[in-house]
């Protein structure tokens, strides 16, 4: 017999026969469990110790990832180079200017019509070089499409990257060898035992062996909200992607990777993104008609699904006609980013300015031409002015690929993208990129104590026992020896075993805390009287435990139930003190006597034990315990005939005996302070939102200098909070809320509820005229709602729960206060630098469109030729973009007000600079245009006939460019500081672009010939270029002079609530998603929306918003995954999956079974809201959008690793 690492390679039990397991729920997989003899006897089957896991043998575990699967999921191919450069060439304007280009090209070489020979002669010489144009336009949307692919490339790469490192440390606690390890997800294996506790998010598909109080949200799998209480037995069967929301377990791992529950939707995802291209393909062609059975499960026509209905017919199944939870349109999801809202308004107006100028200028050119040429030239066709019309619509389409700004997706992103790879440096990882900027505008940051303010390095500093208060650890000698042996027992049994006390790494190196912090201190209390916590524990193993009630925000205490020597139970509590003593009717007093707690004695304890302890910001928690005995009860326990109810949770956690109240300290961390006093000085408000009591909040918020003496502040618990908020029937009002929250610093024993309230009034209340921008902080699990809802979550990346991971935004690595404050300057700098990037750029659009215009006016021809504009477009806005995107935080950036929510995009210091600078320079074009030639003693290039480049014209060319280039170093300084060249050598990056940029300048000058439309400039021509060039950093300090509080507010651009882009974004997707074709739009409407996609798409849609950098298998993405599946599902026709993938189909006709099926239709709590402005459209539209969710994207960055 083949053996590996000692044992037979063959295992009892096959790959098919575990997958088919996982599959039952309840009491049918209980059933099916003990077909197999139970699961003590599967782990025998699978040669695996349910204590003391798996041997670790290399030999082993790779025997076991061949045969069973790795836990991974095969990651779907990132798109080629040349795909993307294929994606890039769809850009409407581009085809514009390709097909024009081609044409003017074909129609160069198209002989004249002859007019005399005379005629002939005298444009030989022109018609040669008419090719050029046409083919240096080619060769500049080459350049265009290349430069948007490889920064689509690097892109993409990044975020794989940052994707992998983030997937890459995400790790789980298993048993191997005996011992307690977190190992990478990636490397679990069927077989392996998983220690599970609250907060996790399950990394494999597993079976129960051992539970306390265990229930898990298993919403991302079935959609239904309730927690399922899990134990072995009533429902053992624990699933991949699945929330451990209460208490702990272990559990012997079934299935992992492709074969466990997520990873078979993720095959079928696979199989549905195939479908779905197919679809698309044959909606393009026009062969699916209204009405017509599609292959998808998405109905053209408003009833149910066609296919679903012949499903059933045929399968005897019920599938559902439509998912029910579609309505819920906007749950789970914040509204747009602060900035992403004021770009979609921004973009709309450019796009629409723009279109208008540049239908304008094709007009007038023609109309103006026809005139000239037809009416009083009196002229006959000519079939050479095919070219004039073709030259006239380069120029309108140029007008319009300058006026719709192009290099600000490539800012937004290169910003973002930079940031968050600097982020990671300061212990922030970035998660959802829009949150770097929204951070920037936070006005409150609603911060939790432990491990964020403080270090969460908790030791017991004092406690209460035997009637003495001690103000330091006492020594086991001086204590009655029965409390100090049952508090010991209580500590080290009452707590989850996998928090432990470690040895430091080596000698000298202080003990290493593991697990809960709070039960560390107190196991560390236990060590330090001397005594072992482990050798107790042996003595007590989890599987001895009768009952368990876990710690959740709701009990906020705990307690194990185990068998008393001598028969009967001992029920142990430990818990926040004031909550277990109201549950305490004994005391053990002086010398170990039992006394009588009342209510005196309760006050006088919490008067002069509790109190001072809190005052001094120690955590107090007090350790209990009670007695069920069959035979004579002493005066403390009490007589059972029949087993307890131990359901009655109330009844059994009460007239306990208190042994025990300690005082845990857990020191501010010395950098919080001052950290604090940043975000106070930068306009942000902190508040503490707790779980402590108000006592020791309040102490360790002056510590932090949160609150200072003198100041009027609200310190509150969650009691009190609740009362003032709320109206006599019980509902929160927001006219409520509003009188409490500007003045509360400080929120004790709050409960998630609480948090969730405060964070969601903060952000509805309008009293603030800029409305507030709120920063929230957390690790449980129940902080998930608070997380979800504020602008930005951020969870620890240490003592954080996979759940809160999830719901954040920015992961703090190292769970510290003053990381936050990092992320608010750089949020601040990319906010500053998109706004740097957009005074640059629109100042290049606004002249280089109006030159185009009035030229066109005026002379019949743009002074700027269009592979001018091109360069200026492509090359200015593109490194222009790289180069002030790049610009590093200065601490300056932390002495300002945020913006808040509503404040203009484009400023009036902004608009005053752009009018300013646009003004001379259109005043310096103007003049070298009309009256250049005169005072520069040169031929004018006005109303030329022949093509050749003039030196009048390439002088306006480079004086354009030089101006431009010297106005980028003003756009350095958007809030009117007068040194421009501040800090300019602390980017390189800049210096770098800029001087290449006049390098090339000169290159295409001197030497761009007619391919550039320029002519050789002499050192005096170059001189007067420079000269107006250097003028606008003269000019603009004297736009600096005038003052901006004179400039009415109206002239400020860009102002916009989220909530007010929603009717606009939806008017967009209308136009963009029409499935019935019910809505035709005219080809300018068509023309001017599709031209702005790419803007609209990278800057508010799928490029920013939906580049979710997820937890493993997070909950949204597995819920967009089934809303796929189940249409897939539906829609597939089961005999065609028969012949192209038996097993599939197979699977697939399992998972259609009715109950399951009812299950997985409603499992989605996350729509198809998220696709691009899907906001307000109809059900007709959603049910079309629906496949054109980016199944490439969803399955490649956010399911590509590890199976969890």
């Amino acid at each position: 017999m083949a053996m590996v690492d000692g044992r037979p390679a063959q295992y009892g039990i096959s790959l098919k026969q575990l997958r088919e397991v996982m599959e039952l729920r309840g009491r049918e997989a209980v059933e099916q469990l003990r077909h197999y003899g139970g699961v003590q006897e599967l782990c025998k089957k699978l040669y695996t110790s349910p204590t003391e896991g798996l041997s670790g043998s290399p030999k082993d575990i790779e025997h076991r990832r061949e045969t069973f699967g790795s836990n991974t999921i095969p990651p779907k191919p990132p798109k080629t180079f040349w795909r993307l450069v294929w994606e890039a060439l769809q850009d409407v304007t581009l085809i514009i200017l390709e097909v024009a280009a081609i044409v003017s090209l074909l129609l160069s070489f198209i002989p004249s019509s002859g007019e005399g020979a005379e005629d002939e002669l005298g444009h030989e010489e022109d018609k040669s070089h008419e090719w050029i144009e046409g083919l240096a336009i080619l060769i500049s949307v080459i350049v265009v499409v290349l430069v948007t692919a490889f920064n689509d490339y690097t892109k993409e790469r990044q975020f794989r990257g940052l994707q992998s490192r983030i997937e890459g440390e995400h790790k789980f606690a298993v048993l191997r060898g005996g011992e307690c390890s977190q190992i990478f997800v990636g490397e679990i294996v069927v077989g392996d035992i998983c220690q599970v506790k609250y907060g996790d998010l399950l990394p494999a598909d597993g079976i129960l062996i051992q539970s306390n109080d265990l229930k898990v949200d298993e919403s991302s799998l079935t959609g239904e909200s309730d927690h399922v209480k899990k134990s072995e037995l009533t429902d053992p069967m624990l699933l991949s992607g699945t929330h451990v929301m209460e208490g702990s377990g272990r559990m012997l791992v079934a299935a992992v990777g492709i074969n466990s529950q997520a990873g078979i939707i993720f095959t079928l995802l696979g199989a549905a993104a195939d479908q779905q291209e197919a679809d698309a393909k044959q909606r393009k062609k026009g062969d699916v008609e209204e009405g017509a059975v599609a292959n998808n499960s998405h109905p053209m026509d408003h009833g149910g699904n066609n296919m679903a209905s012949k499903q059933e017919t045929r399968e005897g199944s019920s599938c559902p006609a439509e998912d029910a939870p579609m309505k819920e349109e906007k749950s789970g999801h914040k509204d747009k980013s602060v900035l992403q809202a004021k770009l979609t308004k921004l973009a709309i107006q450019i796009g629409y300015a723009g279109s208008t100028i540049a239908i304008l200028t094709v007009i007038i050119l023609i109309t103006t031409f026809c005139i000239k040429t037809f009416v009083y030239e009196n002229q006959p066709w000519k079939n050479e002015y095919f070219n004039h019309f073709v030259k006239f619509l380069i120029i309108g389409v140029t007008v319009l690929v300058v006026a719709v700004p192009e290099g600000l997706p490539l800012a937004v992103t290169l910003s973002l993208a930079y940031s968050v790879k600097k982020m990671m440096l300061d212990n922030n990882l970035v998660r959802h990129l829009d949150a770097c900027e929204t951070m920037g505008n936070a006005t409150a940051i609603c911060s939790d104590k432990t491990g964020t303010l403080t270090t969460n390095r908790m030791t017991v500093v004092a406690c209460y026992i035997g009637g003495q208060h001690y103000k330091s650890i006492p020594k086991y000698d001086s204590l009655p020896p029965q409390v100090a042996n049952l508090a010991i027992q209580a500590i080290s049994i009452n707590s989850a075993y996998t928090s432990r006390i470690l040895d430091g790494d080596l000698p000298n190196e202080p003990i290493k805390q593991v697990g809960n912090k709070t039960e560390c201190a107190m196991l560390g209390f236990v060590l330090d009287l001397k005594k072992s916590y482990q050798a107790i524990r042996d003595e007590h193993p989890e599987e001895s435990f009768h009952r368990v009630y876990t710690f959740n925000s709701s009990r906020k205490s705990m307690s194990t139930v185990i068998a008393r020597e001598g028969g009967g139970y001992r029920v142990f509590t430990k818990g926040a003190s004031e909550m277990v003593l109201k549950k305490c009717a004994f005391i053990y007093g002086v010398d170990g006597k039992l006394e009588k707690f009342t209510r005196e004695n309760q006050e006088g304890l919490v008067r002069n034990v509790i109190e001072p302890m809190a005052c001094d910001g120690l955590r107090t928690i007090a350790v209990a315990y009670r007695d069920f005995v069959p035979g004579k009860a002493e005066i403390n326990q009490v007589h059972y005939d029949n087993e307890p109810n131990w359901d009655d949770e109330d009844g059994i956690i009460n007239n306990l005996t208190c042994m025990l109240i300690v005082g845990i300290e857990d020191p501010v961390r010395p950098e919080v302070p001052e950290a604090i006093r940043q975000c106070q000085k930068a306009g942000i408000t902190v508040r503490m939102v707790t779980g402590d009591n108000v006592n020791t909040a309040r102490s360790i918020a002056i510590k932090c200098g949160i609150v200072t003496p003198g100041m009027d502040y609200l310190i509150i618990d969650g009691k009190e909070f609740n009362r003032r908020i709320r109206d006599s029937n019980g509902e929160i009002q927001q006219h409520l809320l509003d009188q409490v929250w500007p003045k509360l610093r400080v929120l004790a024993r709050s409960s998630p509820t609480d948090k969730y309230t405060l964070v969601k009034g903060i952000i509805d209340s309008k009293i603030s005229d800029n409305r507030e921008v709120v920063a929230v902080t957390g690790d449980g699990t129940n902080d998930g709602p608070a997380l979800k809802k504020a602008d930005v979550g951020f969870a620890m990346g240490i003592a954080g729960t996979d759940v809160a991971k999830e719901a954040s935004d920015i992961i703090l690595t190292d769970d510290n206060f003053s990381s936050i404050v990092k992320a608010v300057m750089w949020g601040r700098n990319v906010y500053d630098s998109i706004a740097k990037f957009l005074q640059f750029q629109l100042t290049v659009n606004v002249v280089a469109v109006i030159v185009a215009f009035f030229g066109a006016c005026f002379i019949q021809d743009s002074p700027l030729k269009a592979v001018q504009m091109l360069w200026v477009n492509l090359i200015m806005d593109t490194l222009a973009s790289l180069a002030l995107a790049t610009e590093m935080p200065t601490p300056d950036l932390l002495t300002r007000k945020p913006y808040g929510r509503t404040k203009p995009l484009i400023s009036r210091t902004m608009m005053k600079n752009i009018t300013g600078q646009g003004i001379y320079q259109l005043a310096v074009i103007f003049t070298l245009v009309f009256v250049g030639e005169k005072f520069l003693d040169i031929d004018s290039g006005r109303y030329r006939t022949d093509s050749e480049p003039t030196q009048h014209f390439t002088i306006i060319f480079n004086t354009f460019v030089m101006m431009t280039l010297f106005n980028e170093i003003n756009a350095r300084k958007i809030h009117g500081q007068r040194n421009v060249f501040d800090g300019i050598f602390t980017n390189p990056i800049y210096y770098c672009i800029w001087i290449a940029t006049a390098a090339s300048q000169v290159l295409i000058v001197q030497f761009g010939g007619h391919a550039f439309s320029t002519a050789p400039l002499t050192i005096a021509q170059w001189a007067w270029c420079v000269f107006f060039g250097v003028g606008t950093l003269v000019w603009g300090q004297v736009v600096t002079t005038v003052p901006t509080s004179k400039i009415p507010k109206i002239f400020s651009w860009g102002r916009g609530h989220p909530e007010d882009i929603s009717a606009a974004m939806g008017a967009l997707t209308e136009d963009r998603f029409d499935a019935d074709g019910e809505k035709k739009r005219t080809t300018g409407q068509i023309l001017w929306i599709r031209g702005l996609t790419r803007l609209q798409t990278q800057v508010i849609g799928g490029e920013l918003q939906e580049r979710l950098i997820p937890v493993p298998y997070s909950k949204n993405t597995t819920d967009q995954a089934i809303r796929v599946v189940n249409a897939f599902r539906q829609g597939v026709d089961p005999r065609l999956m028969e012949r192209t993938n038996p097993a599939l189909a197979a699977v697939l006709q399992r998972q259609a079974s009715a109950s399951l099926a009812k299950r997985l239709s409603q499992a989605s709590s996350i729509d198809y809201a998220d696709a691009p402005g899907a906001t307000g459209i109809g059900d007709r539209e959603r049910d079309y959008l629906a496949p054109e969710v980016d199944m490439e994207r969803l399955s490649s960055r956010s399911h590509t690793e590890t199976a969890v």
